[in-house]
Formats: structure tokens, C-alpha cells, sequence
């Protein structure tokens, strides 16, 4: 691990102007994430903010019914809020399915929406890899991509988003509040906030520099039965091969978003229509255009019938 400096903020505006002003400067919270590629010099930050004394450890209701959800919320207190699980039944089950209960309770609401792909040649930094060390190359294209994206990637990386939480969060149309270093707030609809890859895949989110996210906003609810089915090569606590949140109501309608397929949660709105028709069609148009590897093509089936089991259950 690299030298660096390290203080807490008092505010959230004064945390956006102090890592705007700092160039290597970064936000602390959890850590979870971070310090682990600290300690393997993925991330080399020159001065760490500490977030952790902020007011952002509230779950609030809002005028319009829904939730409003602390930057700093842990995952352990999310997922055992009375209201959501009962309101939110899929973003308990995510969160639940991510990760151990050691790191549920340090890992932050922000921090789920900014954790960085598992890819193995972003995390190896002997290996060329374009999201770590822009214009070096993409390793993974000639690879082992097993875990990788199949839609959505580019020729400049196939790295995939790895998160289970966010999936849920794009499910139910979260949005993401911030405030800048002028003090400026916007929420981001979270179907914009992540991006994909592209030319530029060290570019991650919609976030500018030194914007600070300071809660995810919930919808009022939207009823039906909640799933969130993970397929993984283990038990216990591994990265999604693929995943499905879905709500489905008593009509057979519902909303589906796939998790470890692509660079940001998977949702395509036109492809739910489909549902009454099954999961085949369903994936069939939210994989339309995928590009998958050899190694990785295993996915778009898997997909199906990960969907498929869901339906099953909604229907039981």
C-alpha cells in the first residue's frame, strides 16, 4: 500500500470541496472495496476523506410514499428496516444474497453503487486492462471472461458490474441524491447513474468530480411478489454469474432486471411486456445484441432459466 493522507469531514459539502480540490483524493465509507485495492495498488489514492461522521445514517419516509435511504446507511441495517422488507422485499433479499454479515455491517448504501468490477485483469495490475490503466488494452478479450459482461461491453473492456443491491435498486427506479463542492444538489435516476463502457471505461458513473452521494430515494411501493434468484458457482458470499430481481403481480405483468451480465444493473423496460409470454421471450429481447465469449455464452441461457424459476415461484 501506497503513502497517504487521511482526514474527516464535517460536512457533506466540505467533503465534495476538499476531494475536488485534492488531485488522488477519494471518499471513504465503508471501505470495503477500497482498502482492498489499496492494499494490492489497484487504487492509489494520495488523500482519503472519511465520510463516516456525516448525518447519513437515516431511513426516512417521503412525502410521495416511498423511502429515502442515508449515503451511509449499512447494508445491515437496510436489509432489516421493518419497511423494507416489507415494501421492499427484493432489495432485502440482494442484499442479503451479497455479501457475509461481517461486511454487511461496514458496507454502505453509497458504497454498493461504486464498488468496482471483480474482473481478474482489473484486479492483476501485470495485465492490460483499459478501466485501470486507460489505453493499455483489454487482457480479458483474449482471456478467461467466464464471469464477464455479455451486453453492453465494448472492444475496449468486457468487465462486468458485480453488485447484487443495485440490481434491486434499478428494479424499483431508485434515484441517487447528491450535492457538489458548490453545495448544488441532483438526483440522478439510477437507470443513468451507472454507465457503460464504451471508449472510456475508467469512467464509471454519471458522477462529477467531487460529487458526493448523499442518499438513494425509493418510489412508493409497487406491491406483487419480490424475487431476487442469484446463480453463482458457490454458496457462500461469490460474485453472481447471473442474477434476476423481479416483481411480479397477480396478472403475470411484473418488472425484471439480470445482475453479473453487464457493465451496470440490466433492465430493459420493453422486454417486461414479455413477461405473460414467458422468460424465453423476455430474454430474448433484454439480450438482443449480446455479444458474448465463448466461455461466457453459457450466461444467456442461464438466464432463461434463472427468469424461468422465477416465474415458477411467483405462480405457486
Amino acid at each position: 500500500m501506497r503513502p497517504f493522507t487521511y482526514e474527516r469531514a464535517k460536512d457533506p459539502i466540505e467533503a465534495a470541496r476538499i476531494v475536488a480540490s485534492r488531485p488522488g483524493a477519494r471518499f471513504l465509507a465503508g471501505g470495503t472495496n477500497l482498502l482492498d485495492l489499496m492494499k494490492i495498488q489497484v487504487e492509489t489514492p494520495t488523500h482519503l476523506v472519511d465520510i463516516q461522521d456525516l448525518d447519513l445514517e437515516k431511513i426516512e419516509a417521503t412525502k410521495e410514499g416511498g423511502l429515502r435511504i442515508g449515503a451511509l446507511v449499512t447494508n445491515t441495517a437496510l436489509a432489516s428496516d421493518e419497511r423494507v422488507r416489507r415494501d421492499y422485499g427484493v432489495l432485502a433479499r440482494a442484499i442479503v444474497a451479497g455479501a457475509s454479515g461481517q461486511l454487511r455491517n461496514k458496507a454502505s448504501t453509497a458504497g454498493n453503487l461504486l464498488q468496482r468490477t471483480r474482473c481478474p485483469y482489473f484486479y492483476d495490475t501485470n495485465m492490460a486492462c483499459n478501466k485501470r490503466t486507460p489505453g493499455t488494452g483489454c487482457a480479458a478479450l483474449g482471456g478467461a471472461s467466464r464471469q464477464l459482461g455479455i451486453i453492453g461491453v465494448s472492444s475496449s473492456c468486457i468487465a462486468n458490474f458485480p453488485g447484487d443491491m443495485p440490481v434491486a435498486l434499478r428494479l424499483l427506479d431508485a434515484a441517487i441524491e447528491t450535492v457538489d463542492p458548490e453545495g448544488q444538489h441532483r438526483s440522478i435516476p439510477i437507470a443513468d447513474f451507472h454507465r457503460l463502457w464504451g471508449e472510456t471505461p475508467h469512467i464509471e458513473t454519471a458522477l462529477r468530480p467531487g460529487e458526493l452521494i448523499t442518499a438513494v430515494t425509493l418510489p412508493a411501493p409497487v406491491g406483487g411478489k419480490h424475487f431476487y434468484e442469484k446463480v453463482r458457482d458457490r454458496a457462500s458470499y461469490a460474485f453472481a454469474l447471473v442474477s434476476v430481481a423481479a416483481v411480479i403481480q397477480p396478472d403475470g405483468t411484473g418488472r425484471v432486471a439480470f445482475g453479473g451480465v453487464a457493465p451496470k444493473p440490466w433492465r430493459i423496460e420493453q422486454a417486461e411486456a414479455l413477461l405473460p409470454q414467458g422468460a424465453a421471450a423476455v430474454t430474448a429481447r433484454a439480450f438482443q445484441g449480446a455479444t458474448p465469449t465463448k466461455a461466457n455464452a453459457f450466461k444467456l441461457p442461464l438466464a432463461t432459466r434463472a427468469l424461468a424459476s422465477v416465474i415458477a415461484q411467483a405462480k405457486a
